[in-house]
This record gives structure tokens, sequence and C-alpha cells, in this order.
């Protein structure tokens, strides 16, 4: 049974210990399932691809992959960027037939000189690469977007258990046996980013983010998480960070970008988020029902997470096991997201 922390800014003052972190425990399963890789011996990169593939895979989970759900036409389109440093990093969005797309944006990275396709032109390029096309569509999501359109309710607090991956809850839809893991204490916020930061045995840093989009956004409509800069950041000199909650806001901000920046001044990755946050929150003065988090990863292993709300969790993976860990801090601890609000922009990155 995994059990929540709070968690401190471990400092590693000589050479970093492999770890991965991840927004939302939901990615806990993948976390745990690859650590003993990576710890191993494995590539920080080949950890974040593989933590985001899990997510991907499962069903249960409609806010990332096959499950997620559909735009305002019914459609699912994918997006998801991966990064190790500033001239290596890939990115994929509005993908409507490939289910793996960390792996797709992984390959722009390898493969091309190119940093991020869209749309048709990547499915072609998917093709190109002998990846298997799919109907992205889960039976779940399909009758989600029936409800929606007739304006029956869709989201909304909800008591779907601690095992849920789901953002929305119905009668008509239920948690399959392999749901990810969620504690308790999770709230049901508008997440529909998995993001994911690692280090490895060999000092290197790598980051990825995959997710389906604000449920029932506009056709065509792209948030933060397949963004270079905004979603994902990476830089070994500095560190890396991944963003969470409301895309519209955290691009506004060169959110992941700002928070590594910080930490290359000299800030703690602690004192980085914080800085995000409170640039974010002077702006755009988010509503109550509006989350953003982040998660930012120093370049000798230290890392920390905050929230301007509660409700977000972060899957913690190191020698010591797998955990979901509460953020370092929470900007308005009194304040908690109860519930998504699917009609609003703060439906997610």
């Amino acid at each position: 049974m995994l059990q929540m922390q709070i968690p401190k800014e471990a400092r590693v003052p000589d050479s970093p210990t492999p770890l991965i972190v991840a927004t939302w425990s939901f990615s806990a399963r993948g976390c745990r399932k690859v650590f003993p890789e990576l710890l191993s011996g494995s590539r920080a990169l080949d950890a974040v691809c593989s933590v985001a593939r899990e997510a991907e895979a499962d069903p249960s989970i409609d806010s990332v992959g096959f499950g997620g759900l559909p735009d305002a036409t019914g459609q699912v389109t994918l997006d998801a960027a991966v990064m190790t440093a500033p001239e290596r990093c890939g990115a994929v969005c509005a993908v409507a037939r490939h289910l793996f797309v960390t792996d797709l944006a992984r390959k722009v990275m390898e493969r091309t000189s190119h940093v991020m396709l869209a749309g048709a032109g990547a499915d072609a390029f998917a093709d190109a690469m002998d990846m298997p096309s799919t109907d992205l569509v889960s039976p779940a999501a399909a009758q989600a977007w029936q409800r929606w359109r007739v304006g029956e309710p869709v989201g909304g607090p909800r008591d779907a258990g601690p095992s849920s991956g789901q953002l929305f809850a119905s009668p008509t839809t239920s948690a399959s046996a392999h749901a990810p893991v969620r504690h308790p204490k999770e709230r049901e916020t508008p997440h529909d980013t998995i993001g994911v930061l690692a280090i490895d045995r060999f000092g290197a840093l790598a980051g990825a983010c995959s997710t389906s989009g604000m449920p029932f956004k506009l056709a065509g409509r792209v948030g933060d998480s397949p963004i270079i800069g905004h979603g994902l950041y990476v830089d070994p000199e500095a560190g890396g960070a991944v963003a969470t909650g409301t895309g519209e806001m955290v691009m506004g901000v060169n959110g992941s970008f700002l928070a590594v920046e910080c930490m290359r001044r000299g800030a703690t990755p602690g004192e980085a988020v914080h800085e995000v946050l409170t640039r974010i929150e002077r702006r755009f003065r988010p509503q109550s029902h509006q989350q953003v988090a982040l998660i930012a990863l120093s370049r000798t292993g230290e890392w920390s997470a905050g929230a301007l709300r509660g409700g977000f969790i972060v899957s913690c993976a190191q020698a010591s096991g797998t955990e979901m860990l509460q953020p370092n801090f929470v900007m308005h601890p009194e304040e908690a997201v109860d519930g998504p609000h699917p009609a609003d922009a703060g439906g997610g990155s």
C-alpha cells in the first residue's frame, strides 16, 4: 500500500541518485514499474517515456491517451513532448490516429531536424515510422461526449473511490480492474497532463508529458503540454520542470521555462515553483476552481512541487520505494478544487 507523506527537498551534495517524479497519483503505477530499470542503469529518457506510455495505454485514465475525453466534435486528439536539453527535444500535437504520442514525440526528436509536428502531419509521420494506428475514442469517452452534447451533467464533484483515474464520473462509466492508484485525499481536479521528470545514475535529466487535452475543447485547441518551455522544459545546466492544470495560464508565463531559469539564477526548485505560481496568480487571478501545479528538478537531483490549491499529488520513485506525496507547498491551502468545470478554460493542459 502506497503511503502519502509530506516531502522535504532532498539535497544531493555529491552525485545524484536515480529518481522519478511525476504529476498526479495515477502516475504511481508507472513510476513503480519503471524505477528498477532506472536504478540498474537505464537512461532517464527511457524512464520518462515508459512512465508516460503506461498512462497512455490505460483506458481508466480519462485525461491521457486511450480513455481521454473527446473535443467538442467527439474526436480525441493527443499531445506530448519529450526533452533532455534545449537542442534535444521533440513534440507532437493534435494527433488523431496514434496512441503512444510520447514515443512519437521522441521519434520527432531523434529522427528529424524538427521540434514539433501537428495534426495530420504528425499522424503521417507516425505511419512512416511504422507505428500502429488505432481508434482513440474509448467506449466510456464516447458515452461521456454523448451526455455532454445533449447537455447532461458530466463533470463535477464525485466519489469514484481512491483507485480511479477518471476526471469525470457517471453511472455508465467505471474504473477498470487495473485502474491507476489514487490517494483518497486527491481531489478530482482538472488534471489532464501526466508530466514526468527523471535523473539517472549518470546525472542525465529528462522530461516528458502527455495529455488528451481539455475535455470537450474546441476542435484544434492545443494547450501547454506539447509546447517546449510551457508544459515542459529541461536544461542539463540548470534542471527541469513540468506543469499541470490550466494550460492557458501556464502558457501565459512560459511556466516550465521560467522555473528552470529561476534555478539557473540560483533558486532552489521550491523557490522556482513558487515564483511561477506567484506570477500566474498575479497576472491571471485564477478562479477558485482553477488549478496550476508544477514539479521542478535541479541538475543535482533536488526537487520540489507546489500548487495554487489543494488536491495536487506527486508520485515519486526512489531507492526507498514509490510514494504518493503532497506538494511541498500550496499557495492557498484553505482552498481545494472540488470538481472540474469543463465549460471553463480551467479544464487543463
